[in-house]
Parts: structure tokens; sequence; C-alpha cells
């Protein structure tokens, strides 16, 4: 069973391959937590601008286009900035525990990847692995949390053959 469940809204995700590098990104980055890969799904959704922009808006308040949105199934965050958020139970097979939903938007990703001088698949796995790890409880708020963070991303994307993003 496949630990990513990839809608395409954009044809260009597609043809991109997104379901395949979001399947390898999310297993770098479950694997990456100590985390087993069995008993977990993620749902993607590969849209453009205009589509995250109306996320944005209803979710954070933001009507701009932005490059990738998650939302956990629970909170999951750490209970003091700079601990490992708890880790959520796997589920059955067949049953498997939603960690949420990802949304990233093409246009964004292509502009900041040429912006960055990376390639759009190295972008896009370390925007994937970023979510990912939201999903996770982990996040970027306090520097303590940031710094654990950005960590986990580079340690996690170079055991996928991407270099440091920062």
């Amino acid at each position: 069973m496949d630990l990513v469940e990839t809608v395409i809204e954009d044809v260009r995700w597609e043809a991109f391959g997104l379901p395949a590098l979001a399947e390898r990104a999310g297993r770098g980055a479950l694997a990456g937590v100590g985390m087993p890969v069995e008993g977990f799904q993620v749902s993607l959704l590969g849209c453009d601008d205009a589509r995250i922009a109306v996320l944005n808006a209803d979710f954070r308040g933001k009507p701009t286009p932005t490059n990738v949105l998650s939302w956990p199934s629970d909170e999951r965050g750490a209970e003091f900035a700079g601990d490992v958020p708890e880790r959520p139970s796997p589920g059955a097979p067949g049953d498997p525990e939603s960690l949420g939903d990802i949304a990233i938007a093409w246009e964004t990703c292509a502009r900041e990847a040429q912006e960055q001088g990376k390639t759009m698949a190295d972008h896009v796995a370390h925007l994937l692995v970023h979510g990912v790890l939201h999903l996770l409880g982990y996040d970027h708020v306090d520097a303590e949390d940031a710094a654990l963070m950005e960590a986990l991303e580079v340690r996690i994307l170079a055991s996928l053959g991407v270099s440091d993003p920062y």
C-alpha cells in the first residue's frame, strides 16, 4: 500500500512525476524520524497557484499563493520548544492512520526552484519532506523548533540524494 495518496489537479504535476517523488519523500521523512512507513497515509494535492491561494485564504487568512500547505490530522506538536513531537501509532493493515493532508502549487514551486538555482525535483522533495514533518508535529515558529526541523530536513534530504537546501 502506498504511503502517499496523490490527487492531481494540475496536469503539469502528472508529467513531472509527483506521485513517485511524493512517495519517495514521504517514506524518507518517516524513516528519517525513525517511524515505520506501514500503517500510515498522507493525502497530497498537486495543484496550481490559483487553487492554493484559495486554500491559503480559507485556512490561514492569506489570499496569496504559497509553495506548500499542510493540515495535520491531529495536533502532534511537542509540549516544549525544541522537543521531539509525540509519534502517532500506525493503523492496522488495510486501515492506515491518516497523518493529514498536503497541497503543493506548481507555479510557486517552479519559480522558487529557478530563483534558488535548484532543480524542480530537489525543491519539491524538500517541500514534501517539510510538509510531512509538519504533519508529524514539527514546526519552525520557535528558534529551537526551527533548528530541530531544519536539521531533520537536511539529514532526510541527504538520504534521498538531495543537497542541503539551506
